[in-house]
């Protein structure tokens, strides 16, 4: 684990930040033998997770490093660190030092964000959408007053995010009435309550009510990759897809999410272009600061497509 531990000591050497963000990446492969760590550090918290069980002496390892450098990492804090451990589909996650901030929140361009890095495998904010919701506050502020709808909208991230660029009026739709109630909360924490809407619906069943509520300047579709009874990217993408074009204004645009490492860009390209070919892909993201991969299908996809004005 040199890689990892080297991270953390260039880390120490940067100027700090209050803003959240990933110290190290293994999972983009470009560390040989350490795929399975990641390190993301949400002051004045750090998170280490590992892909497969990790002995006490490589946790003792990363304590020391962090320790070290604890000081320029976070000044005047003191050292505060959590693993969680995601063992095929177990996950067992430990505070290993320090005492967690109550609230703990992610910062990120000025918003806050609730978090619960003790709670389980998701803990209410993902670093690697970070250009995701960078595009999303750079367009709606070149469109002021736009409506947007947020499709598997989990903790509302990208609806605080366009509120505060100055979007007129979110929907967020996510089947977790629990994930929406946080979503709640993170746009008290930010100011922005007025103008954003909470559906705690299964979008399959719902499309009657969100197409009625449309269409929409931007459309986000970020779902999981995987969700039994949620849903299954192998099948879900076209039936979200294939509706589309009917959410989007004319000259509107949609933001799609593909976090499934096991399927190509060119899935959602094809998927595309089979089930609404009038949409048009502008272009991908860059990965988020962090976040690079020896192999970009594997990485995050994230699609910025465009309905024509005129569909003739």
């Amino acid at each position: 684990m040199h890689a990892l531990l080297d991270a953390i000591a260039l880390a120490g050497r940067q100027p700090p930040s209050a803003d959240a963000r990933r110290l190290f990446h293994g999972r983009g492969g470009r560390h040989p033998g350490e795929e399975a760590w990641t390190l993301d550090l949400f002051p004045p918290v750090a998170l280490l997770t590992s892909h497969r069980q990790a002995d006490e002496a490589e946790l003792a390892a990363v304590d020391q490093a962090l320790a070290s450098h604890w000081p320029a990492l976070v000044p005047g804090q003191p050292l505060c660190w959590v693993h969680q451990c995601r063992d095929g589909l177990q996950v067992q996650t430990r505070l290993m030092a320090g005492t967690l901030p109550e609230p703990h929140h992610a910062l990120e361009a000025g918003a806050r964000f609730e978090l619960h890095l003790l709670r389980g495998r998701n803990h209410g904010f993902f670093l690697d959408m970070a250009e995701g919701r960078r595009w999303l506050r750079d367009h709606v502020a070149r469109q002021p007053g736009a409506r947007v709808l947020n499709l598997f909208a989990y903790t509302c991230a990208f609806s605080v995010v366009a509120l505060q660029a100055g979007a007129a009026e979110v929907v967020n739709v996510d089947m977790s009435a629990g994930a929406l109630a946080t979503g709640r909360r993170n746009h008290a924490l930010n100011g922005v309550e007025g103008g954003a809407r909470f559906w705690a619906h299964d979008l399959f069943a719902s499309w009657a009510k969100v197409r009625r509520a449309g269409p929409f300047d931007v459309v986000v579709v970020d779902p999981p990759s995987y969700q039994k009874g949620s849903f299954v990217a192998t099948k879900d993408w076209a039936r979200v897809l294939r509706r589309l074009p009917e959410l989007i204004v004319p000259g509107g645009h949609a933001l799609l999410c593909l976090n499934a490492p096991e399927l190509p860009e060119a899935f959602l390209r094809e998927t595309l272009a089979a089930e609404a070919p009038a949409l048009r892909v502008l272009q991908r993201l860059a990965p988020a600061l962090g976040f690079t991969d020896v192999d970009a299908d594997r990485a995050l996809k994230a699609l910025v497509v465009r309905r024509p004005a005129s569909d003739l």
